[in-house]
């Protein structure tokens, strides 16, 4: 496929509605992109910043779970899912987004 790429690191709404930023999606979405930096056409300035977020995070596990919301999760009985979305390289499928709709590519 010859199409850019778009990965996005969502982040979260506070209750108010404000923007929450998210050091886990933040580092996760740098990640994926870690894991496209050989890509023909490169990366952007913003996945570059990402990618040096994450380079600069010495322990990303310890990072994810004492971000506010690894906290949260750990103290309302989901520590188990901060241990599963802390792992790398264990999914085998890509999911693609078309028409609304994401499959595996």
């Amino acid at each position: 496929m010859d199409a850019p790429i778009g990965v996005i690191a969502s982040g979260e709404r506070w209750p108010d509605g404000s923007l929450r930023p998210s050091v886990e999606d933040q580092l996760g979405a740098a990640s994926v992109l870690d894991a496209l930096s050989g890509v023909p056409g490169g990366l952007s300035v913003e996945a570059a910043m990402a990618l040096a977020a994450l380079a600069s995070t010495p322990d990303v596990p310890a990072a994810v779970r004492g971000s506010v919301s690894g906290r949260e999760l750990t103290e309302n009985g989901f520590a188990g899912d901060v241990d599963i979305a802390v792992r790398i390289g264990v999914s085998d499928v890509v999911p693609v987004l078309h028409q609304g709709v994401f499959s595996a590519a």
